[in-house]
Parts: C-alpha cells; sequence; structure tokens
C-alpha cells in the first residue's frame, strides 16, 4: 500500500490514523528524511505522533552519507520483508516518486557514484550539463527534467564512466506485483498557502538554528530544500524575509513537479480534503479488510 503526495498535503498525518486503523506500520519513502537530524527542515512527523504509529526508514542515515533510488530500494525491501514475516503488510509514506518506484521496480544495475568525476561536474552551471549530455544522450537530454541538476549530473556521470548512453540502461520492467498507490491532492492555491505556512512555521520553531549545528552533509543531503538558502542566511549573504521567500518558492515549485510526477505514473488521485474515513474504507476493501495479510 503506497499513500503519496506533494510536501505540504498532509499526508503525513493522514497516514497515521489511516496505520493506526488498518493495525499496521509505516515505511517512509522520502528522500531527505531519511537521513538523521534536520528534523524542522525535513518535516518529519513529530516524535509525539511516530510512537503511535512505528515508522522505518525515518532518521535512519546520517547526513554524511550519499542514498540513491537502488540504495533506498534494498533498505525498503529488506524492512518490508521483515514486517511482513509478522504478519503486516506495511503503508509506504512519501513524496520521493523515484523512490518508490525503484521499490516496486526492478531497476537498471548502473555503476556506483565515482566522487572525483562528481566533484568536476558539480561546480558546472545546469546549462552546461545539458549541452554535454544532450551530445552523448540525445534521449535522456530530451526526457530529463532539467530543474534536477543532480539527476543531469547522475545521468552525465553513467554516460562517461560506461561509455554508454544513460538512456540504454533505464529500461525498467514492469511492476512485480499490483499495487494500490495513492496520490494525495488539494487546489494548487490551497497546497500553496500550506507550504508557506509550512515554511513560516518552520523557522517560528528553531529552522535556522538546527542548520547552525550541522556539519559536513553529502552531495545528497546537500539537495535539501532550503539547506543552503538558511547557510547562506547564517553567511550574512541574505536577510531572513529573502530566506523564507526563496525557501517557499522552491518548495512551491517541487510540489508542483511531484504532483505531475505522480499523475503521469498511474497513482490514483485522492483530495485530502475527504479525510481518513474514506480513505480507509478504500484500502479495507482492496485488501479485503486483511491488513496484518
Amino acid at each position: 500500500m503506497v499513500i503519496a503526495g506533494p510536501t505540504g498535503v498532509g499526508k503525513s498525518d493522514l497516514a497515521i490514523e489511516i496505520a493506526l486503523a488498518l493495525r499496521t506500520e509505516i515505511v517512509g519513502a522520502d528522500a531527505f528524511q531519511i537521513y538523521a537530524g534536520l528534523d524542522l527542515l525535513t518535516g518529519k512527523p513529530a516524535p509525539v505522533e511516530m510512537r503511535r504509529v512505528p515508522h522505518h526508514l525515518i532518521g535512519e542515515l546520517p547526513l554524511t552519507e550519499s542514498c540513491d533510488a537502488h540504495r533506498y530500494a534494498s533498505l525498503a525491501r529488506k524492512k518490508i520483508a521483515e514486517l511482513n514475516q509478522r504478519s503486516i503488510l506495511p503503508l509506504v509514506v512519501g513524496g520521493t516518486g523515484f523512490y518508490m518506484e525503484a521499490l516496486e521496480r526492478e531497476l537498471p544495475d548502473l555503476p556506483g557514484a565515482d566522487r572525483a568525476l562528481r566533484k568536476e561536474l558539480e561546480p558546472l552551471p545546469t546549462e552546461a550539463l545539458l549541452k554535454e549530455l544532450r551530445e552523448r544522450d540525445s534521449v535522456s537530454w530530451s526526457r530529463i527534467d532539467r530543474s534536477n541538476k543532480r539527476r543531469i549530473i547522475r545521468a552525465l556521470e553513467v554516460c562517461l564512466i560506461t561509455g554508454k548512453p544513460f538512456s540504454s540502461f533505464v529500461k525498467r520492467s514492469s511492476a512485480k506485483t499490483a499495487v494500490t498507490r495513492l496520490a494525495l491532492e488539494c487546489p494548487g492555491e490551497e497546497l500553496y498557502e500550506r507550504i508557506n505556512d509550512r515554511v513560516m512555521r518552520m523557522f517560528a520553531d528553531g529552522v535556522v538554528e538546527e542548520v547552525a549545528t550541522v556539519g559536513a552533509t553529502s552531495a545528497t543531503a546537500e539537495q535539501m530544500i532550503g539547506l543552503r538558502q538558511i547557510r547562506s542566511l547564517l553567511a550574512g549573504e541574505i536577510d531572513q524575509p529573502t530566506c523564507i521567500k526563496q525557501i517557499q518558492q522552491l518548495t512551491r515549485k517541487y510540489a508542483k513537479r511531484q504532483m505531475t510526477w505522480f499523475r503521469n505514473h498511474g497513482y490514483e488521485a485522492k483530495d485530502v480534503r475527504m479525510g481518513k474515513d474514506p480513505l480507509i474504507e478504500a484500502l479495507r476493501r482492496r485488501l479485503g479488510d486483511q491488513p496484518h495479510s
């Protein structure tokens, strides 16, 4: 069972109520909540909420480690297998669509990261990376998310390491099993208001102080929305209103991309405003009212 949705839509709180009703546990599918620390910045459920329902793959990795879809899928499959041995069918909850896809499908066997090569690529502007990618792999160039520099670098890295187009590796198999996949949504303007309010609460709750205590972070963790902006604030390069505005804008754009991704990948859209009861009943019908099987 999968409950997906964009950041700020309220999926974490709703998923807890659903998990309680179905007597199950939650496996996170978020590229940044998987890290320990930066709880405010990543929007992790509060400790009191996570005590209500067991959560897995939340705060699992140190900030200095890299994580990609392959590693996530390996960790998640292991955890799900452990839960299945206890007759628990967990609820996978998150907003990182590519991680969910990796969990559900067999992804290609790609080479590992080359840190020296990434160190050369990361300072380059996105336009230069895209130009290089176009020369080496026009198929990936035409399909890739141009706003996701990390993914562009990964595609180019694979091309350079293997001498083959990245697109030649990404022929994914179909899903192994039928999975109930719901994507929570709400009207755009309402979602954007929620996001703006959430960012304001982060600052009120002490996210600047939280970031100030963090040391080294991996290239993956560096991609957290707000981390660079708050570091710029701490360095005196921007003021707090500008920092807040930038984070709100980046988060809104990210949420829009998330919604598009889930719509394009066959998730069943559900209006979050309907509340927990219709969602619980829908899941129970599909499970044959057997949450432990």
